[in-house]
């Protein structure tokens, strides 16, 4: 049997799932454990399906299998958000449309924090940089509605980067920036995703050196 990698999982989950996070009126239902294919979490009254069968759970890097049916829901939730900031797929209404009318996106490392539409600015400031931008999963951790990631993002160094001493030429390069994301969702949107980016790795691979030199003769 041909195994399923998780990029074939998110594009999966994002159209099954993510556009349809508010189907039908139905009564609550308690989240239990999973049992066979798709699941459907109650949230607010309305159905979200989270289209997760078993064994596309087992391709994914999961620290727990042992996922309530809430939990598999959040997931698809944050594997749609990243289909929908990957280079090949980008669609950044999508991504807008998973965040409550109040969440906020926290670039952590940055500082930055972006709401509303400025959410899409992060996106298409990275896809500009790296068009073929992608994040690769090495390890998820579902723990009711807070969803923990150690992943890479990864892309080719293909577009100029804006910078405070001017812009930076693309050279080609290949990128593998080490990342944490933490995401934390509300009634199956997000609510707050915290983002930690390996920047200093990211700047060498793009050919940018930290001047310390520079920085150690100016103190």
């Amino acid at each position: 049997m041909k195994s399923l990698g998780w990029k074939t999982i998110i594009a999966t989950t994002a159209m099954a799932s993510l556009g349809s996070l508010a189907i039908a009126a139905a009564p609550t239902q308690a989240a239990s454990p999973v049992a066979g294919s798709a699941q459907v979490q109650t949230v607010n009254g309305s159905e979200a399906q989270a289209a997760l069968s078993p064994r596309e759970l087992s391709a994914l890097p999961l620290t727990n299998r042992h996922l309530t049916r809430r939990e598999i829901a959040n997931l698809a939730v944050v594997l749609g958000a990243y289909h929908d900031a990957e280079g090949k797929s980008l669609d950044v209404d999508a991504f807008i449309n998973s965040f409550t009318t109040d969440g906020v996106f926290n670039d952590e490392v940055a500082g930055q924090t972006y709401q509303g539409k400025a959410l899409g600015d992060v996106l298409t400031r990275m896809a500009a940089i790296f068009p073929d931008v992608h994040r690769d999963l090495k390890s998820i951790t579902v723990n009711g509605d807070v969803v923990s990631l150690e992943l890479s993002i990864q892309g080719t160094f293909e577009g100029p980067a804006q910078t405070p001493a001017g812009t930076l030429k693309p050279n080609g390069a290949k990128i593998d920036a080490p990342t944490a994301d933490f995401w934390y969702l509300q009634d199956g949107k997000i609510k707050k995703f915290d983002c930690y980016v390996g920047y200093t790795d990211m700047y060498a691979q793009m050919g940018v050196s930290l001047d310390w030199a520079g920085a150690v003769a100016k103190g």
